[in-house]
């Protein structure tokens, strides 16, 4: 990224300074290289100079004119100017900027790849809702925000794993089972009651009906813990159809789908029991079986209330399994981080969990830790959840069925491109709201119709182009040299620096912000830079214009791509 060879420009000059006697000698801070708000202070800003003041006993502005000035000459570079209280700002030369239409083209589908993770190997493990019926649509931000950050991490250089967790064990699964039972029965005629904790959705009633249909009166001539058992696998195998299809409506494909009883089945809750127990950090009390927490907890202080004490010991002291010998929760999760990076090896694991589930995280890394992993190597990205609206009201039950709002029925309604682009454009630690209404619209209020529409006016172009026999072959970009030319081209070079940042951060609405941004940009352009015209005087700059485009498409295109969207050719 050009925006590191910058970097390391004002270091060598910070040295340069330094050794020539301009500035005195000290550890320099990192330098801080930032995009401007104001496109008035150029392309790069850095506040550097504000850093060092303290260290060189010298006022901002004067340190920002030696180091300016031990700045070496690169060709990338147009000016550099310095700003009150101390900033450098830098503007990219026009030229340099012009002629790397050529380089994007070049690059093609791999323009604004990175190489952050440099073949490592990151698991992202998404959705992983209960496998107890179809994908609510609250899974559906799970869903955008894991496989758009994966598309991002295998953009930025890692060997990325796509995992959905399948908790196919425990209470939950009992319930669902007893519950399809109950539906199962009354299919074919008997009088079986619910359980009072049951599932009460319709899409059981469909299942059991379904099953009854198919298997007839099979479960009923058995022994209830038989049957139960048996529908449960049944219930299962239906249920994780359903959602697989889900999962692919919105162009989601999971490279393994791991069973949470294949952990206890293949004996990694044994090793992780074992290690933990040898090592001093299970206990018995009441009966039930105590993961102590991490040993590196804070102690408890005489200004702590009853609730934070309360909360704090949670956290520290948590049942592995339960007096009557029913491991819990934890007790998988103990076992699967173990499985993800002690046997698979993963260099990364990144879990997308709700808000809801923020409990949890101390306790997973205290796991980590207590089996002798590197805590830094798990990262779980928590997500607010999500409204829905329709036109500006609120929405509560699904239309079908009258109870909740299902993945599928909003997928139906605006559409798979509209659901993933509209889901990523709030940070995931912000709740944010969905219209259905503004996200069918086509118009410039709707964000996604408005970057596929510069995608597909592209294409527009280039049809035009080809019906007036104008081509791109020998183009001069140089000629680029039209503010609204330059905008556009400036735009499409940040997109490497915005997958660095989403990667880096696991931001990945920084990707749809950033779609949007360039997208107004080809807009601007468009109305201002007429492309193909019948003026022989305008041919050779049109050629260009044409190259120009042809740019504008791949790298609209290339973001689109990575947020698992569509790049449509006509609209």
């Amino acid at each position: 990224m050009k925006r590191d060879d910058i970097i390391q420009l004002i270091e060598r000059a910070i040295k340069k300074a330094q050794k020539k006697g301009d500035l005195p000698k000290f550890d320099p801070p990192e330098v801080v290289l930032e995009r401007p708000k104001d496109e008035g202070h150029g392309d790069y800003a850095t506040p550097v100079c504000l850093s060092m003041a303290r260290l060189a006993r010298m006022a901002p502005i004067q340190i920002a004119e030696k180091v300016v000035a031990r700045m070496e000459h690169a060709d990338y570079i147009g000016s550099v100017e310095i700003a009150h209280p101390g900033f450098i700002n830098i503007n990219l030369s026009d030229a340099w900027v012009a002629q790397q239409v050529e380089d994007i083209l070049e690059q093609g589908q791999s323009f604004g790849h990175v190489d952050m993770g440099q073949g490592r190997r990151a698991q992202v493990e998404y959705i992983s809702a209960n496998p107890t019926g179809p994908l609510p649509f609250g899974s559906g931000r799970n869903a955008v925000l894991g496989d758009t950050l994966a598309n991002l991490l295998a953009a930025a250089g890692w060997q990325v794993q796509r995992e959905y967790y399948v908790n196919d064990t425990g209470n939950q699964m009992e319930v669902f089972a007893a519950s399809l039972y109950a539906r199962y029965a009354q299919a074919l005629g008997h009088d079986e009651p619910l359980p009072e904790n049951g599932y009460p959705g319709h899409y059981l009633v469909e299942m059991g009906e379904a099953v009854a249909t198919q298997f007839g009166d099979r479960f009923l001539s058995m022994d209830r813990d038989e049957a139960l058992k048996a529908l449960q696998t049944e219930g299962l195998k239906r249920t994780l159809v359903g959602i697989r299809a889900d999962a692919e409506a919105l162009g989601i494909h999971f490279d393994q789908w791991k069973s949470e009883q294949s952990l206890y089945d293949d004996g990694a809750y044994g090793a992780v029991f074992n290690q933990l127990s040898a090592d001093g950090w299970l206990t018995h009390r009441e009966g039930a079986i105590w993961f102590k927490g991490d040993r590196e907890s804070e102690p408890s202080t005489d200004t702590e209330d009853k609730e934070q004490e309360r909360e704090r010991q949670e956290d520290k002291e948590n049942v592995v399994v339960r007096s009557d010998g029913r491991p819990t929760y934890l007790a998988s999760d103990m076992a699967y981080v173990w499985d993800k990076l002690a046997r698979r090896g993963f260099d990364w694991a990144i879990y997308v969990w709700g808000a809801d589930h923020h409990g949890h995280v101390p306790r997973v890394k205290a796991v980590a830790r207590a089996l002798g992993l590197d805590a830094d190597r798990v990262t779980i990205l928590l997500y607010q959840l999500v409204t829905l609206k329709r036109g500006g009201k609120l929405v509560r039950m699904g239309k079908r069925t009258g109870e909740m709002i299902t993945l599928r029925e909003v997928i139906e309604e605006i559409g798979a491109d509209a659901t993933r682009f509209m889901l990523l454009t709030r940070s995931a630690d912000s709740q944010m709201e969905l219209d259905l209404t503004l996200a069918v619209q086509q118009s410039s209020e709707n964000p996604v119709y408005y970057v596929q529409y510069g995608h597909a006016r592209i294409a527009s172009i280039f049809r035009y182009a080809q019906e007036q026999g104008v081509s791109l072959e020998g183009g001069d970009v140089s000629l680029l040299t039209h503010p609204a030319e330059q905008e556009l081209i400036r735009q499409m070079l940040r997109l490497p620096e915005i997958v660095a940042l989403c990667a880096d951060t696991l931001g990945s609405h920084h990707l749809t912000q950033y779609a949007q941004r360039l997208a107004s940009a080809f807009h601007s352009f468009y109305k201002e830079c007429r492309v193909v015209s019948s003026d022989p005087a305008h041919a050779e700059l049109g050629k260009a214009r044409l190259k120009l485009v042809l740019a504008a498409k791949t790298v609209l295109a290339n973001t689109l791509h990575l947020i698992g969207v569509s790049a449509p050719e006509s609209m």
